[in-house]
């Protein structure tokens, strides 16, 4: 039995429940700090009892056998994600009272080699460390944060200089489940917003559950959730008692809301920069997400554990993620390029064919596929399902290609080749200019280097270089972008180089519990290897029971629960 999906809200009951929490802001942005701490707890144990059956109605919605493995994947991507943020915040608030601020001890602060300050977010302790081994997730900040200004210029702003009272229009994300709640406690908890947020059509099963576990929000005037598709986005958003939108979603939602319906008119409004929406927009529109694989002394072990990682980007719910990897970029002529791109393949043959649930996904498949004749296909699709595909070898030289400009949506992998197989430094110089200045979107990227390599100082440096360049508003070295939008920690967005008039993959940050501003980008790194593996690479055995445990241990940590994790996460 199908998970019910609430009908359209009214046009009416929209300018009711709008106004309803236009009411409840001024009340919100005084609400004392232990208030919202006791909030933060009674929704954690509230997201925990909806956690089952959100997982249940996620897995029919997709096509997923519920008591399989692969449901880990809403496990992890939904309640997991969600559970934690709720258990950072209320760390942070605690900070608040205590310090006036979330506390980055100063130890954990450094300044890059071209002067800007660096913080490192992630692990926190011991116990959070063992969340992912070896990983270290820091935030970069834009010039003129310092170690002495961050806390009480750069951090927690509302908190020390609350405002009367606003609402946001939330147009939630319909492809993973914590989207929407988690972008709504950002504006609740972290700016003070409350919010009215509508539900995309394709995870609309999702707001009951959310009615259910939010429901202290909701007494309180501080939420409100509205269901519909376009028209009734179109009025919440330009809802005279609404102060400001955020939208997760596609660039064309966004230009369409913000300039109105491609034409000349919007060309001419983007050109005098008089947008349509005179409102705040903050967005996450999605990314060709890249990875660049650095030349290096890579060994079978190591190139397989890497295309294992590469290919559970792929097929990581179906891959209708933001930073699903779409681009593989590596040295034209280096020895193991077409090694590398087999192995991605053999193991993607261990994934399984997945349901196209997002709407439009077969048309954009042929799109990407019809006519290139070197396609390579991975698995048998049924009817509702899509082989994934590998592109390999596409001309760089040809930058409008639809695989350089244009997000898939859909399970499609391309791979291209620059110069510099004999020489890392020339070939990351290259691979930087090339995603900046070609590639579309600005939301994460990916590095893998061998650690060899760095050894090197002029490859290090090179690296270093690399990563302070590329714009992208995260960019992880040897793992998956998506392990830093996991962590909550660390902030989520795109690069702040994009413009209203060209936003690429959108503006502003979500995530970030430790409510950290004018930052430039996340850098999450990690080993090369690892035991166990991730959980997200093809054929993970223990998925869905890792999900479960972690959902557990992330609504109250503790030690006991570290070896029954580690358990579910070696079954591979």
């Amino acid at each position: 039995m199908s998970a019910a999906v609430p009908q359209h809200t009214s046009r009416t009951t929209i300018d009711i429940l709008v106004r309803r929490v236009r009411e409840g802001s001024g009340a919100w942005a005084k609400l004392a700090l232990t208030e919202r701490l006791r909030l933060l707890e009674d929704l954690r144990r509230a997201y925990v009892a909806i956690a089952e059956p959100s997982v249940r109605a996620a897995c029919e919605a997709k096509g997923i056998d519920p008591g399989g493995p692969l449901a880990g994947e809403e496990w992890l991507a939904g309640p997991m994600v969600v559970v934690r943020n709720l258990r950072l915040l209320s760390a942070a608030l605690r900070d608040i009272q205590k310090h006036g601020a979330p506390v980055i001890p100063r130890t954990h602060l450094r300044t890059l080699e071209d002067g800007r300050l660096a913080a490192r977010v992630f692990p926190l302790d011991r116990l959070d460390a063992m969340l992912l081994p070896g990983n270290v997730g820091e935030v970069y900040f834009q010039p003129g944060v310092t170690a002495d200004n961050l806390r009480e210029e750069h951090q927690a702003s509302f908190y020390r200089k609350p405002h009367k009272g606003r609402v946001c229009a939330v147009l939630g994300g319909g492809n993973v489940n914590s989207i929407p709640p988690l972008d709504c406690l950002y504006k609740l908890f972290v700016e003070g917003t409350v919010c009215v947020l509508k539900m995309n059509p394709v995870n609309a099963y999702l707001g009951p559950f959310l009615e259910q576990a939010f429901a202290p929000l909701i007494a309180r005037d501080a939420l409100a959730i509205v269901y519909g598709g376009a028209e009734e986005g179109a009025q919440l958003v330009r809802h005279d008692a609404v102060d400001e939108v955020h939208i997760t979603g596609s660039d064309r939602t966004h230009d369409a809301l913000v300039w109105g319906p491609p034409g000349p008119e919007s060309d001419a409004r983007r050109q005098k920069n008089e947008p349509l929406l005179a409102k705040h927009v903050s967005s996450e529109l999605g990314n060709v997400s890249p990875v660049v694989v650095v030349p290096g002394p890579y060994s079978d072990g190591e190139l397989r554990f890497q295309a294992d990682d590469v290919a559970g980007m792929v097929a990581n719910n179906a891959s209708f993620n933001c930073n699903a990897a779409k681009l593989l970029v590596q040295p034209k002529d280096w020895s193991r390029r077409s090694a590398f791109v087999d192995r991605i393949q053999a193991s993607l043959a261990h994934a399984p064919v997945r349901r196209a649930y997002y709407p439009g996904a077969d048309e954009r498949w042929r799109q990407f596929t019809e006519g290139r004749p070197n396609v390579r296909l991975v698995g048998t699709p049924g009817e509702g399902d899509l082989a994934y595909a590998l592109i390999p070898d596409v001309d760089p030289a040809k930058t409008q290609d639809r695989v350089f400009r244009q997000e898939p949506w859909c399970t499609v992998l391309s791979e291209t080749g620059l110069p510099g197989a004999d020489d890392p430094v020339a070939f990351l110089d290259a691979a930087v200019a090339f995603l900046n200045d070609t590639v579309w979107g600005t939301l994460n990227a990916t590095l893998i280097v061998h650690p060899k390599s760095l050894k090197d100082p002029a490859v290090k440096a090179a690296v270093e270089k690399a990563v302070r360049e590329l714009r992208y508003g995260t960019v992880a070295v040897n793992t998956w972008p998506g392990a830093a939008y996991a962590l909550g920690s660390l902030p989520w967005g795109g690069h702040p180089s994009s413009s209203l008039q060209d936003i690429q993959s959108g503006q502003g940050w979500v995530h970030n519990t430790f409510m950290l501003e004018s930052i430039e980008k996340a850098v999450l790194r990690a080993p090369l290897t690892s035991v166990p593996a991730p959980p997200w690479v093809p054929g993970h055995r223990g998925v869905a029971a890792l999900g479960r445990r972690l959902v557990d241990f992330e609504q109250s940590p503790s030690w006991l629960k570290v070896p029954g994790i580690a358990l579910a996460a070696l079954r591979r």
